[in-house]
């Protein structure tokens, strides 16, 4: 769109160097950018989940938050809007109840997390405006849907637990077009729930997967096995989290993939 974009890194080949912790951020990079976008986090698909590694999950998203919180609210020229990674995780297992932006967090490590990560931006809210991105399920060749895919692929699709738990879900083109319209729109202040607008339950993902790789989807993956595959990591898939896009809705966001089949059948 013809924007001008920096990276900041902790390795060789960006443009301004750090190493996520308070104080390491270029007063620079602050004061160069008009907005800014931070999407840190160590990957929730590495197994086990240790308590080395819970604390890792923690630390990479809370340390880089609350340093570019701080180096925005010392600047002498901060951005005008900064995006903030976050997740729906923060809604907890809620079973059936729709959850919007206003919606009470949960009681799970990863909403305990999420709640951290987002408080760590707190500092900044007097200079910029925050977005808090909670973004969902993202359907990419490379993103949720790639142990799902090789496992149907395979002939191995598969109701995950239950299968009525609520996936909140997002294409990934959808993901991106709703960050730059969360830039852009100065209307959008907190939190912003990156979901498409039809939830779905795990079943509906697992078949419509099959359906459209013409493959059998005839097992069921029961949820001790799941509790005890994942190692602490289960929640990723059996919690319910039946997240409503309010606010994408209401600052009239146009989702290039609104329903689930058209959106799976992209990233393939």
């Amino acid at each position: 769109q013809g924007h001008e974009t920096r990276l900041l890194t902790r390795a060789a080949g960006g443009d301004y160097l750090w190493d996520a912790r308070p104080g390491s951020v270029p007063p620079e990079a602050i004061t160069w950018a008009q907005g800014v976008i931070s999407l840190n986090g160590a990957s929730l698909n590495h197994l086990p989940w240790t308590a080395s590694y819970r604390r890792l999950i923690e630390s990479s998203r809370v340390y880089p938050s609350t340093a570019l919180a701080q180096a925005i609210a010392e600047s002498s020229d901060p951005p005008q809007v900064w995006v903030s990674g976050s997740a729906i995780g923060i809604y907890g297992d809620a079973g059936d109840q729709i959850l919007d932006e206003t919606a009470p967090p949960g009681e799970t490590f990863l909403a305990d997390v999420v709640q951290k990560w987002e408080a760590a931006t707190e500092t900044a809210r007097a200079h910029t405006r925050v977005v808090l991105a909670r973004t969902g399920i993202v359907l990419a060749r490379d993103g949720a849907l790639r142990p799902l895919g090789l496992a149907t692929r395979f002939g191995f699709g598969a109701r995950i637990g239950p299968g009525t738990q609520w996936w909140g879900w997002i294409s990934l083109i959808d993901e991106v077009r709703a960050l730059i319209h969360a830039l852009e729109m100065d209307s959008i202040v907190g939190p912003v729930n990156l979901v498409a607008p039809q939830p779905v339950q795990a079943n509906d993902i697992t078949r419509t997967l099959a359906k459209v790789l013409h493959r059998p989807h005839a097992l069921v993956l029961p949820s001790p096995l799941i509790r005890l595959a994942m190692a602490g990591a289960d929640e990723l898939l059996l919690n319910s989290q039946r997240v409503h896009p309010q606010t994408l809705l209401t600052t009239n966001f146009p989702f290039h993939h609104p329903d689930l089949q058209t959106a799976i059948t992209a990233t393939q």
